[in-house]
């Protein structure tokens, strides 16, 4: 396989920056949404809050162990097979290869796999939407897992193993990004930038301590689409609409920051001087 040169490398990692000064601001819709959360959770039956605990639990399970959000690599390893040469390798052969792939293959498979998913989160969204309240008790826990497992497929892609506890943090890192307002997505982008360096690994383990806050950030993010998920039938639509639309930014959170991460991975390799601190992600 050909690996890319230094230049193809630094343009790669140019083009994730540029995506990250893109996260500026809140779109305006996610602005004003921000405001009738209190409303939503003023009027949300118990049994819809009993669902939403039961997300946060499971969240806890997820960074511990991985539980029923954890994925199977086979079903990525699989389509760097169907692209590469050796067909038939046994799959941990699969999994040293496709972390040794070049950025475009995995940019590729990871592409693939962010679309299958947004597909899924568009049926399951129009499915939860028919019967208004009720149906939503079962969707946002759905959603929740979706964007796990489609983060662990982005990990997958370029060359992670979500098994191991400290990649299921960073999925949560991705996850908090997806949904957070600048400042947030600022704070989040310095911590990643020295997740790898050996000297912060203790802090970045710490930061299990704070995941919770993930998923209150997360449910309120998109807790003023729901309201429009509110009536049966009408709710089909926005339902398959705003599952799509979370899944996809999810997806495209997971695949930049993956992406960014090999890249400088790569340059540290190569003996590269690159400051990874630095973003130009600018408040």
């Amino acid at each position: 396989m050909e690996i890319e040169t230094k230049d193809q490398l630094l343009q790669g990692l140019k083009e994730v920056e540029k995506w990250e000064s893109e996260q500026k601001d809140l779109w305006f819709w996610e602005k004003l949404g921000r405001l009738p959360f209190v409303l939503l959770d003023r009027i949300t039956p118990n049994f819809v809050r009993e669902k939403l605990g039961t997300a946060v639990d499971e969240m806890a399970v997820f960074l511990e162990t991985g539980g029923s959000y954890l994925v199977q690599d086979e079903a990525v390893y699989s389509r760097f097979r169907s692209r590469m040469a050796g067909a038939g390798q046994p799959s941990g052969e699969v999994a040293y290869v496709a972390a040794q792939a070049p950025v475009k293959l995995m940019d590729d498979v990871a592409r693939e796999l962010s679309e299958s998913r947004s597909t899924f989160a568009t049926v399951q969204g129009a499915t939860t939407g028919i019967g208004g309240i009720f149906t939503l008790a079962l969707d946002i826990p759905l959603l929740l897992g979706t964007s796990l497992k489609v983060l662990q497929e982005m990990a997958l892609s370029y060359g992670y193993r979500p098994e191991e506890k400290r990649e299921r943090l960073f999925v949560v890192k991705c996850l908090q990004f997806a949904s957070s307002d600048i400042v947030g997505k600022k704070a989040i982008l310095e911590e990643l930038s020295q997740f790898d360096n050996p000297a912060a690994q203790k802090d970045v383990m710490a930061q299990l301590q704070g995941w919770r806050e993930v998923v209150v950030t997360y449910t309120e993010n998109f807790g003023w689409k729901k309201l429009f998920q509110l009536v049966p039938i009408a709710g089909i639509l926005f339902g398959a609409y705003l599952n799509r639309s979370t899944v996809q930014d999810v997806a495209e959170a997971g695949m930049m920051l993956y992406r960014k991460r090999r890249i400088l991975e790569r340059l540290r390799q190569a003996k590269e001087p690159v400051d990874v601190t630095k973003s130009t992600l600018q408040p």
